[in-house]
């Protein structure tokens, strides 16, 4: 009799919470008539389920309206509040999730990195051959638009400049840099650190300098003889030149780009090209080379 009496109220109980309302709260107060689920606080908020974009593309079948933090979604790399419709995830303000072939628009700020404000937005490209699944900028870090042509000599669209695992960047106006030029010899045993990643930094997270396997694969599935198969490529990459012994030097003529891998103590390695090479070349870390970014 006594494991029937506690059956049925089990049973009853069930009944009632199926069809109950909820309030969350601290003063005991009803929730609001229209809402199955109400959460109350004057000091702590709502928090949803957090997980990065490969996690939530993971999730089976997702109902309209399923709510996810998104911990990597947005263009430079931040989190974003999203919400699934229609058979897409959108963030919160209903505006389609960022994708590569999208721009990454960012307020670069002057301190340690940046040599002076500006606004840029930097266009994106993916499905380059030799690497085909990973994502890049179609312009140099720091510069106001993408080149004009392979030759292009402009301020605007070379860009700053970087030494090798250094995060603070040089504006160059030929014989005048901001901030003031430290040409000082670089002789350390290191590959460029995730933590002087000036793409990372700048841009977000997911970003980064491109390895020399990945500066490798393009320039070799890609077929570059010279300066043309980087231009014609979708990277749109040009001779921005380069500051050699506290000189700008090349602009219009040679084109240099850091990896993030190290030749030796005191040199990197970079993707070197002009009207007649493109290949993997070594270059003094103290030296002020171009940067362009990539993103998985």
């Amino acid at each position: 009799m006594k494991k029937s009496t506690l059956f049925a109220a089990f049973i009853l109980l069930c009944s009632t919470g199926a069809v109950a309302q909820v309030s969350v709260n601290s003063d005991g107060s009803a929730n609001d008539p229209s809402a199955m689920l109400e959460v109350k606080s004057t000091s702590k908020g709502f928090l949803p389920p957090r997980m990065t974009q490969v996690q939530r593309s993971a999730i089976a079948s997702p109902p309209d309206g399923l709510v996810i933090l998104c911990t990597d979604c947005s263009g430079n790399g931040g989190a974003d509040l999203t919400v699934f419709l229609g058979g897409t995830w959108y963030s919160i303000d209903k505006q389609p999730q960022w994708v590569c072939g999208l721009p990454v628009t960012i307020n670069h700020l002057a301190g340690a990195v940046a040599p002076v404000e500006k606004l840029v937005s930097y266009g994106t490209v993916t499905g380059i051959p030799g690497e085909a699944s990973k994502c890049w900028t179609t312009r140099n870090l720091g510069a106001s638009q993408q080149a004009t042509a392979v030759n292009d000599s402009s301020e605007a669209s070379a860009g700053w400049y970087w030494q090798f695992n250094r995060k603070q960047g040089y504006k160059s106006y030929g014989t005048t840099f901001i901030p003031a030029w430290s040409g000082t010899l670089i002789n350390e045993n290191l590959n460029w650190q995730p933590a002087n990643d000036p793409c990372a930094l700048e841009l977000g997270t997911p970003w980064r300098i491109p390895t020399l396997t990945e500066w490798t694969n393009v320039d070799n599935t890609g077929g570059w003889s010279n300066w043309n198969g980087p231009w014609n490529s979708g990277l749109k990459l040009h001779a921005a030149g380069a500051i050699f012994s506290e000189t700008m030097l090349g602009r219009g003529n040679y084109g240099y780009y850091w990896s993030s891998l190290q030749w030796d103590y005191t040199m990197g390695k970079v993707l070197d090209f002009s009207f007649e090479i493109s290949l993997m070349n070594g270059v003094g870390k103290n030296q002020g080379l171009s940067i362009r970014c990539i993103r998985e």
